[in-house]
């Protein structure tokens, strides 16, 4: 199917203001007042209406093309999308776009049962490894090494479930140089399947846990894209990798758990545990001597509520970083925006045990819930912070589709993250 773009507004026998109309050669999209937003709207209309293989005609410029590529999917099944006739850095930029994104989808929407801890980081160094063999090695820690080493959080969350908690340590060094230093390391969420544990969701929020892998995909997928880009710097990527699940071996309310750098800290939800493996994978990032560290996750209820779905939220105590990040989603066309982050967001779980409890004991945290989270991993991060940004991912999946975006992973934050690295 021929897609044609057009200034035109749709004859009168479309209706008024007619976002799409049917032509001799294909079907028109007429743009109005926000033209990339109107042709992922067509392409999501058109996608729905069961079209699987479309042809974009005539002049597209590359967002155009991007947006259009964002709404023409279905979780349903495989599409087709040929681009439109464009320079080869435009179609280079397209086809790496496509295939980390793709990359995404296929990861996030996969089911719980398909897409455990060991599978995630099995696929992820597979993808990235495939993208510069020569370029990458990585390690696999589980089940109780990850105890022996010392990383309490990916451990306690993980170890309710048959399948084993998993961290993966991959290092994309295109130098080869073993003492070249580490320019960024990036640090993702991978919970294949969140029950809450003893805290346990409801069915209707539990329903689309599988999704809460999300930040993982998202640092792979970027970390790819940048590779393709042609990226030259040295970039670890650190996956925390668990299924939170109920048995007689899961982790329970008022535990203390002891981290690599000391902090105590007592378990009141145990739904709150993307936190806890993450402060892990920060830890193992700032021993890296990384400068600019990135952590995303699908962390909190709280930045969904603040934002919606169609915003990321940025946090971090190192300002000028943060502002730099949400100019750059801006320029990507990724929404975010920055929440709240302050030190005495540090000490806003409070425990009478511990150096600090990983929520506070009420529902979604309390008031400032994304922030208090985001203090929480403050802990953990080295430089006070310098260098350091959490991307909570309100907008990286949506759960029943809208007129933008069908079902499933939306891939928004992996371009933030990659111009990130390019420029890091």
């Amino acid at each position: 199917m021929n897609i044609w773009l057009s200034r035109e507004p749709a004859a009168p026998e479309w209706g008024e203001g007619a976002l799409l109309s049917w032509r001799q050669d294909g079907i028109a999209i007429h743009l109005g007042h926000t033209p990339l937003e109107a042709i992922q709207q067509a392409a999501r209309r058109l996608c729905s209406q069961g079209i699987r293989q479309a042809v974009l005609a005539g002049h597209w410029e590359r967002e155009q093309q991007w947006a259009f590529a964002q709404g023409f999917q279905t979780p349903k099944a495989e599409v087709e999308l040929q681009w439109a006739t464009c320079d080869e850095a435009d179609r280079a930029e397209l086809e790496a776009r496509w295939l980390c994104g793709r990359w995404v989808r296929e990861m996030t929407n996969a089911t719980p049962e398909q897409l455990g801890p060991l599978e995630l980081a099995v696929e992820a160094a597979a993808f990235i490894t495939e993208l510069a063999p020569d370029k990458v090695s990585h390690r696999i820690l589980k089940g109780e090494a990850l105890q022996q080493a010392g990383w309490a959080g990916i451990w306690a969350v993980g170890r309710g479930s048959d399948r084993e908690p998993v961290l993966l340590e991959l290092d994309f060094n295109p130098g080869r140089d073993p003492k070249a230093p580490v320019a960024a390391a990036l640090v993702g969420k991978g919970i294949t399947f969140d029950s809450g544990g003893y805290s346990m969701k409801s069915s209707e929020g539990m329903l689309t846990m599988k999704s809460d892998m999300g930040g993982a995909a998202i640092v792979t997928a970027a970390l790819g894209l940048a590779i393709l880009r042609g990226l030259r710097q040295r970039v670890k990527l650190i996956l925390c990798c668990a299924e939170n699940l109920v048995s007689g071996h899961a982790y329970k309310l008022g535990d203390i758990l002891t981290y690599k750098n000391g902090t105590t800290v007592e378990i009141v939800n145990t739904d709150a545990e993307g936190r806890l493996v993450l402060a892990d994978g920060l830890q193992l990032a700032g021993a890296s001597g990384a400068a600019l560290i990135i952590d995303a996750a699908t962390l909190t209820g709280a930045a969904v509520m603040a934002l919606g779905g169609h915003y990321n939220a940025l946090f971090g105590l190192d300002k000028g970083l943060v502002e730099r990040a949400r100019q750059v989603a801006e320029a990507e066309h990724e929404p975010a925006w920055p929440l709240p982050l302050e030190p005495w967001h540090q000490g806003m779980c409070p425990s009478h045990y511990a150096d600090t409890a990983n929520s506070r004991p009420m529902k979604g945290g309390g008031p400032g819930g994304a922030s208090n989270a985001a203090g929480f991993l403050s802990r953990f991060v080295p430089r006070e912070g310098e260098g350091w940004l959490h991307i909570d991912l309100a907008a990286c999946f949506s759960d029943s589709g809208d007129g933008l975006w069908a079902p499933g992973a939306t891939t928004l934050g992996m371009r933030t993250i990659a111009r990130l690295l390019d420029e890091a």
